[in-house]
């Protein structure tokens, strides 16, 4: 069962072709020697699988890996005065990864490689700012990266997050803004639900206990596409527009986690 297995894969993988084709000409097809085809249904399984070992390896310098597709993360947690000794750890796995990759034909990019301290605010200071090796290049810590779409502050407070998702929901509100006289409440409706609120949905619970002021912030850009799908003035009340619309009540869970 396994040898026919295997051969179900090496002959799905060999004697494959690629080429470049513009309208009206090809290339000279060319032999793929390595990797898998683009588009693939086999290609991210194969791809987990070739990159396997790359689990025990980071696990062997007691870090936590996360690998989503091409993109892996490495965790690791130490006490405040604790840093040096983590930093040179994570220093010497990110060189074995790298090591690693180049003996398996892949390639460590060193722009996208980001590093994050997380702490407390008043923790932030007692932290080290040395760069960490990566290859020939040094990577300096930064005070936020994004995580499949989510923007995550090296002290927690998600106010990256709620600031992006307000611009982006308020610069779409002022887009359907102008073309609400000419589609009807229903479309308009569907916009905003798709435009506006899609935004507060995704990655929702990462805003779970936020402090009452960054509530706030979402909270107007709710306020203001209820003005817009019921068509009310800038300082019309909108509670009652809210009880009459359920897709409003998406925040009352964020108010039951509010700190100062």
């Amino acid at each position: 069962m396994v040898s026919s297995t295997c051969g179900s894969i090496s002959s799905y993988l060999a004697n494959r072709t690629q080429y470049a084709r513009c309208p009206g000409s090809r290339s000279t097809p060319l032999l793929v020697l390595y990797g898998v085809p683009q588009g693939s249904v086999l290609g991210p399984l194969l791809f987990l699988l070739y990159t396997a070992d790359l689990v025990r390896l980071v696990e062997s310098f007691e870090l936590c890996p996360h690998l989503y597709a091409d993109d892996t993360q490495i965790y690791g947690f130490c006490r405040p005065g604790a840093t040096d000794g983590l930093r040179n750890r994570v220093a010497d796995c990110v060189a074995a990864v790298a090591d690693w990759m180049r003996s398996n034909r892949l390639q460590l990019n060193a722009s996208k490689t980001e590093v994050l301290w997380c702490a407390s605010a008043r923790q932030q200071s007692q932290l080290s700012t040395d760069p960490l090796a990566v290859g020939s290049d040094l990577v300096s810590p930064v005070g936020c990266v994004r995580d499949l779409g989510i923007f995550i502050d090296a002290d927690l407070t998600m106010r990256t997050q709620v600031t992006r998702t307000c611009l982006k929901c308020f610069a779409a509100l002022q887009q359907l803004r102008s073309i609400r006289r000419s589609v009807s409440s229903d479309v308009l409706q569907s916009l905003v639900v798709a435009l506006v609120f899609s935004r507060f949905d995704y990655g929702s619970a990462t805003l779970a206990g936020l402090p009452k002021q960054l509530v706030d912030r979402l909270q107007s850009v709710q306020n203001a596409a209820a003005r817009l799908i019921f068509r009310a003035r800038r300082y019309d009340h909108v509670q009652p527009l809210c009880g009459v619309y359920t897709g409003f009540g998406f925040l009352n869970g964020f108010r039951s986690g509010w700190h100062s």
